[in-house]
Parts: structure tokens; C-alpha cells; sequence
């Protein structure tokens, strides 16, 4: 019984195998086409289709092919996606997808071109064009981020839409987070929230960019970047200043870690119109308490800090006169005041 148990099992086993080598080699396919042979699995792998199904597939992926060779792109591409949707499991499937959604970037179909691409990638991820069809959909995303317009039936051009741009570059990294196409589309994810006057969200993609790609080639634009963004949302010395603080932070970060960047001269000065900035409202704090409230306690405080933050600027001496002030101020108010003089009595005359 026990023999009977591991010969049965032993034969499963080998089976399974046997279809693990045969899925393993489907999924590594690749279609080679030439004008003499047609479409042609290479190393002869199973087309995933009973043979007459093979066949129509085989014969539609050549017609589809031959048309779009001729010039008749939009006949082929209905041939491909019909083949696409008829055979989903076939190993034409991708291919088709994959030249239906070539047509249709041609055509600067952008949003039907991404979402046929997005197929591909989605559903056969082991396709042999799987990069190249991420480098295809950062430079659609990238089109519409530039303001590119898509065509209704390859003919009509509809509005600009570059918040659809920043979408599809959100997917790239989704899709690929380790390609080199990540931190790019993250970039540029930034780049359209600015061009459509989202800073904050800009923050956000370029901090995504800074924690989860530190050692990219484009840390350093991006932090200087990250920096000038938050400058951008400084009001002034009488605002809050949170984003004046943060803009410190990345400049002072940035300085530390590419003190060789090409950038360091313009980072020098935005930080000190930032420090400036600091300074100022600390001196307008300081003011607040000194001369509406003879708060000199608080009013030492605020002027402290503003010398403290930038040292060797104008501000730092204003906020050392003021100091002085203070001192004299609070100095009078503790003098007691002298003895006023007794007031004469009046003479009453009587008639």
C-alpha cells in the first residue's frame, strides 16, 4: 500500500514538473517576425492554443503585421487587439497588445497607448518588452506633462491634461519601483504639481524622491529642489514661518551632502535670504512684546533668537540695538520716580 502511495506520488510529481518546464519556457517566449517566415515563436514553444485556435491567431498576428507594414495602422491595430482579446492566454497576446499600443502612440493616442501598454505590463510581466515599454510610458507621461494634447481617434486633439501626465508617472512607479524610471517619473511627478501651482504635493513626490532613492544620481537636484519649493511658500517676516524652517533645514542639508555640486553658490544665497527672513520675524515678534506689551522679559527672548539664527547679518545688529533699548527701558521702569512737588493752596478773598 505504502509502495503504491510513493509511486503514485513519485508519478504527480514529474508531471508537475514536466508542466512547471513547459509554463516556465510559455512565459520566456519571445515572437520573432521577418517578412519571409512571418510571426515565429522562437525555439518552437507552444503557442498556449489547441492548433486550430494556433492557427487563427498565427494567421491574424500575420495580416495584422502586413497591414501595418503597408501603412494601414488602424486596420492593423483592430486586428491586434482582436487577437488580444480572442486569445488572452496565447503567447500572441502581449505581442499584440504591445504593436496595438505602438499604433496608437504613433497616432498620439496618449490615454488608449498607456492603458494598452499598462496591459501588457500588468498581465505579462515577463513580456521581453517590458522596459521598453515603461521608457514608452514616461515619454507619453511626459508629453502630457509638457502640455501635449491626446487625439481623439488619432484625428481630434482634445484639451491639455497635465494632471493626467503626473497620474501615469505615478504608475510607472508603481509598475517599476526599481527600474531607473522610479526616481525620474518622481521628478517629474514634481515638476507637473508645480506647473499646476500644487507645491505641496510637489513636497510630497520630491520627499518620496529623497527617502526611497537616496543614492540616485538626482538626489542632490532633488533636494535642492525640496528646498526651493519650501522657500517658494515663504510669505514674508510678519507670516508664519514653518516653511521658512524647512527651507533651512534642506538648504543646510544640502550643503553638507554635495558640498562639491555646482548648485553650492546658488544655495548659499537662498539660504541666507532665508535666514534673513528667520531673523526678521523674530525681530517683529520681539517688537510685538517690547512696545505693545513692555514685556522685556519675551521681548529678550525673540531678539536673542534672531541674532542666534543669523549672526553675522543686519538683522542680528538691529536685534542687538534693540536689546539695548530694552535695557534702558526696563532700567527707567525700575527707577522709582522722584517726589512731585506739593501743589500751593488757594487764597479766597471775601468781600
Amino acid at each position: 500500500m505504502f509502495n503504491l502511495f510513493v509511486r503514485a506520488l513519485s508519478k504527480f510529481t514529474v508531471i508537475g514538473f514536466a508542466l512547471a518546464i513547459l509554463s516556465g519556457a510559455y512565459l520566456r517566449a519571445d515572437l520573432v517576425w521577418s517578412p519571409a517566415t512571418g510571426w515565429k515563436a522562437e525555439g518552437g514553444v507552444l503557442s498556449g492554443l489547441v492548433p486550430e485556435e494556433g492557427r487563427n491567431a498565427l494567421e491574424s498576428m500575420n495580416k495584422a503585421r502586413a497591414e501595418e507594414e503597408n501603412g494601414r495602422h488602424s486596420s492593423a491595430m483592430s486586428r491586434y487587439e482582436s487577437v488580444a482579446k480572442k486569445y488572452p492566454n496565447s503567447i500572441y497576446a502581449p505581442e499584440a497588445l504591445y504593436r496595438a499600443a505602438r499604433i496608437r502612440l504613433e497616432r498620439r493616442q496618449y490615454f488608449k497607448a498607456f492603458d494598452s501598454f499598462q496591459n501588457v505590463v500588468s498581465r505579462y510581466p515577463n513580456s521581453p518588452h517590458f522596459n521598453e515599454i515603461i521608457g514608452e510610458q514616461y515619454r507619453i507621461a511626459n508629453a502630457l506633462i509638457e502640455g501635449g494634447r491626446n487625439r481623439y481617434f488619432g484625428l481630434i486633439p482634445g484639451f491639455k491634461n497635465r494632471a493626467k501626465g503626473i497620474t501615469y508617472f505615478e504608475k510607472i512607479v508603481e509598475t517599476a519601483p526599481y527600474s531607473d524610471y522610479a526616481p525620474l517619473a518622481l521628478m517629474n511627478i514634481a515638476r507637473g504639481h508645480q506647473k499646476l501651482d500644487q507645491p505641496e504635493e510637489a513636497i510630497d513626490a520630491l520627499d518620496r524622491m529623497i527617502n526611497n532613492y537616496q543614492q540616485s544620481l538626482l538626489a542632490p537636484d532633488a533636494y535642492y529642489k525640496l528646498a526651493q519649493t519650501h522657500a517658494s511658500l515663504v510669505q514674508g517676516p510678519y507670516y508664519d514661518q514653518a516653511s521658512t524652517r524647512q527651507a533651512i533645514t534642506y538648504f543646510e542639508d544640502f550643503l553638507i551632502l554635495f558640498p562639491a555640486d555646482s548648485n553650492v553658490p546658488s544655495v548659499d544665497k537662498s539660504l541666507a535670504d532665508v535666514r534673513k527672513t528667520f531673523a526678521e520675524s523674530k525681530i517683529k515678534i520681539g517688537d510685538f512684546y517690547f512696545y505693545k506689551r513692555d514685556n522685556y522679559k519675551a521681548a529678550r527672548v525673540f531678539y536673542n533668537e534672531a541674532i542666534t539664527s543669523y549672526p553675522d547679518s543686519e538683522s542680528a545688529a538691529e536685534a542687538r540695538k534693540r536689546l539695548e533699548e530694552v535695557d534702558a527701558a526696563e532700567t527707567k521702569a525700575k527707577t522709582p520716580d522722584a517726589p512731585r512737588p506739593k501743589p500751593k493752596h488757594k487764597s479766597f478773598w471775601l468781600f
